[in-house]
């Protein structure tokens, strides 16, 4: 009997900063890599840092960097080389021929992290429609066979060239997969729809990915959502009932994660997902705090969701993990944190911990308070000629308790005040 283990993918991790960029964003982006490529299942063996004016245009980092890359993978016996910016499909090619193992760029591996994490019959059509896209904005005349066409019957004649035959093969294939996405999304509009028919409001829970959202989602209603220290360990939306002890009732929905300098053919490809911020009655954005790059990864995410076309829905912003800070004091915690930098007012901001606990009933009490801003309280008694009205208060609203007396019913509870006509 033997043993056997599955051995982890050796990588080198190369990173060309431009001049422009300082220190700490240059080690925040080559750490964050790091993580990918962990959350891919590969083991970090070296890196390489380069700093020029502008990437090279053939080799990405320049001769002699290239030199010393080639020596490191020698010594390291690396399997593959990731690179931190999107690679021309000949800098790829260079550096594999020059080095002599596999070069990735940093959207080729979060695409290879969607494939490994994607679960529902709609995430894997997103993933492949986001590969397919960047399959086809990297076509060169080296790019390997897409298809078994070959000589023959059929094929005679003029005929096209070998990189028009692939463009239009993966063109066909985005087509379908947009046909089979669109399908889905039919059943995932139906499914909102109730919800907006109904009385019930939605809150989005979105943030940069390894924030903490699942976990705050199965702190809150038991979800059961995959939580763990990785990057994109979730990526499809998962949506749970939270019920307050009057009975009301929210929903929640957790959403994929944000990552900085994300392509946008992979913004396009997930919308559908990210669509569920824009159908809420409130964002909850969850944010980091233990994070040095906290004010980027914020950053990032309000861009992101700028990109979407969401805007107008009020937004509650979630410090995560204050557990990990130095000293759990609201005041200290508020000193470290860089609000005035984000723009955000003390009103619209929590502090919490979803590991813990810690904050947690104040972030719902916060959640309740928001949602109900434009709500007006209901307290009457109807009469039973108009007893219909409960059930209209049921559906729009929230009905907290209903007491039948001779006169009529007496009804507590509140409506939006735009609906409030309906009750008279």
């Amino acid at each position: 009997m033997y043993e056997t283990k599955e051995e982890k993918e050796k990588v080198i991790l190369v990173k060309c900063a431009l001049s422009t960029e300082n220190d700490i964003d240059i080690r925040n982006s080559i750490d964050e890599l790091e993580e990918l490529a962990n959350t891919a299942g590969a083991k970090k063996v070296g890196e390489i840092i380069q700093v020029l004016p502008k990437f090279n245009n053939a080799s990405y980092i320049g001769s002699g960097k290239l030199l010393e890359l080639k020596e490191l993978v020698d010594a390291t016996g690396a399997d593959t080389i990731i690179c931190d910016d999107e690679l021309t499909p000949s800098q790829a090619d260079y550096l594999s021929e020059a080095t002599g193992v596999k070069c990735i760029d940093r959207t080729v591996l979060i695409l290879d992290i969607f494939a490994l994490h994607a679960t529902t019959d709609e995430g894997k059509i997103q993933v492949g429609i986001a590969q397919m896209n960047y399959a086809l904005s990297h076509l060169s005349g080296s790019y390997k066979k897409l298809s078994r066409l070959g000589g023959g019957i059929g094929t005679r004649g003029p005929g096209e060239q070998k990189i028009e035959t692939d463009r239009r093969i993966i063109r066909n294939r985005i087509s379908e997969l947009r046909r089979q996405l669109k399908e889905k999304d039919v059943s995932r509009h139906n499914t909102r729809k109730k919800r907006l028919e109904g009385s019930i409001k939605t809150v989005a829970i979105v943030g940069y990915t390894n924030a903490g959202k699942s976990t705050l989602l199965n702190r809150l209603t038991d979800a059961g959502v995959l939580s763990e220290d990785k990057l994109f360990a979730t990526l499809d939306p998962v949506t749970r009932k939270y019920k307050y002890e009057d009975g009301e009732e929210v929903l929640f929905s957790d959403t994929v994660g944000f990552v900085r300098r994300l392509p946008h053919f992979l913004v396009d490809a997930f919308r559908t997902t990210l669509m569920e911020a824009e159908y809420a009655d409130l964002i909850l954005i969850v944010g980091d705090a233990s994070d040095p790059d906290l004010l980027n990864q914020l950053k990032v995410v309000n861009e992101t969701l700028g990109d979407l076309g969401i805007e107008g829905i009020r937004r509650i912003t979630a410090f995560n993990k204050i557990d990990i800070l130095d000293g759990n004091a609201g005041s200290d915690i508020e000193e470290k944190l860089p609000l005035k930098e984000l723009g955000l007012k003390k009103e619209d901001t929590v502090y919490m911990s979803a590991a813990s606990g810690k904050g947690v009933d104040t972030l719902l009490a916060k959640i309740r308070e928001t949602l109900h801003e434009g709500s007006v309280e209901i307290d009457m008694v109807l009469p039973y000629d108009k007893a219909s009205k409960v059930q209209l208060l049921r559906e729009k609203g929230h009905l907290k308790s209903e007491e039948y007396l001779p006169e009529g019913i007496h009804i507590t509870g509140s409506i939006d005040r735009e609906l409030e006509y309906l009750l008279k």
